[in-house]
């Protein structure tokens, strides 16, 4: 199995099609047909689907796919560790981060790392947090903020935050006070994401432990549409406030500290044990750093409380 195979196959399942791949390669259509072939006999699996339309992926050539991915992608950021300044990092380097999350970091990181790193091309994935788990341990992502569940043994892990979960309803249909228990907020209507999101096992997890449970649950994964439910009356919910904090803002939600007891998370930067970061990786972890201790301590990052690196 030769790089230029994995390059091949990722450019093919990218454009949807031989003809479209093998002109942006500057490859002959045939030699790419062939390249595949050779591939696919030696994984022993057909990994593309080929019709009049284009070409579509099998299940074997999703894996697949996810793998080449990430193999390319170590390639490329060795190379660059090879030849990149230390002094003035330069190079691509992806940074994943959790849907209830990206509200508060994602454009505050942009704009530092366009400020102080002009030759760093930072790219910013936003996924579930089960997600991100596995790309960072293949590779796919160099850094993920992700939530200390326990279960972040396989990663070098760095605090950031804790942050605090709030009882977010429409501004019409909250209640007077200027907090509310717990077990007052799961008698209502709650909209919440699945498990697979990292807020809500914390929040199942503190539910229990209060004796308490979650009930008449309505999932929604997608953060856009749970705001929309939201807004259309339909429940609460209970999230940080970083994704609803335009709706906050312009009054149109409320968001209520949850007492007896609270509900908070710890957010951490996590890089993998396996795979060294390049100097220009380095550079984005100790920014990330950076950039959440400003936000925590100017306040921008509402709820969220600044922990100790060496924490």
């Amino acid at each position: 199995m030769e790089l230029r195979q994995l390059r091949y196959f990722v450019a093919i399942v990218d454009h949807g099609s031989l003809s479209r791949a093998a002109a942006m390669l500057h490859v002959a259509q045939p030699a790419l047909t062939q390249q595949l072939r050779q591939l696919e006999e030696e994984l022993g699996a057909q990994l593309l689907h080929r019709s009049a339309q284009g070409v579509l992926s099998t299940d074997a050539g999703k894996v697949f796919y996810e793998h080449a991915l990430a193999i390319l992608k170590q390639v490329s950021d060795a190379r660059s560790a090879v030849t990149q300044s230390a002094t003035r990092p330069s190079g691509s380097v992806t940074v994943g981060l959790p849907h209830s999350i990206s509200g508060a970091l994602a454009l505050p990181l942009l704009t530092a790392t366009r400020a102080q790193f002009p030759e760093i091309t930072l790219q910013l994935t936003e996924e579930l947090t089960g997600n991100l788990a596995e790309q960072l341990k293949s590779g796919r992502v160099n850094l993920a903020v992700l939530f200390d569940d326990g279960q972040l043994s396989p990663f070098v892990c760095t605090p950031l935050a804790e942050e605090e979960l709030r009882y977010i309803c429409r501004t019409d249909m909250a209640p007077a006070d200027d907090g509310i228990a717990l077990s007052q907020a799961l008698s209502t209507q709650l909209i919440l994401p699945g498990m697979q999101h990292g807020v809500r096992p914390r929040i199942e997890a503190v539910a229990r432990s209060a004796g308490l449970a979650t009930a008449n649950i309505i999932e929604i994964n997608s953060i856009a549409i749970l705001k929309s439910a939201i807004l259309a009356g339909m429940g609460a919910t209970i999230l940080p406030v970083a994704p609803v904090l335009a709706e906050v803002e312009r009054g149109a939600m409320r968001a209520l500290p949850i007492h007896s007891p609270s509900i908070s998370r710890t957010v951490v930067l996590c890089g993998s044990k396996n795979i060294p970061l390049t100097n220009a990786a380095a550079a984005v972890s100790r920014l990330i750093c950076q950039v959440a201790a400003e936000l925590c301590q100017s306040g921008y990052w509402i709820g969220a409380r600044l922990l100790p690196l060496s924490e």
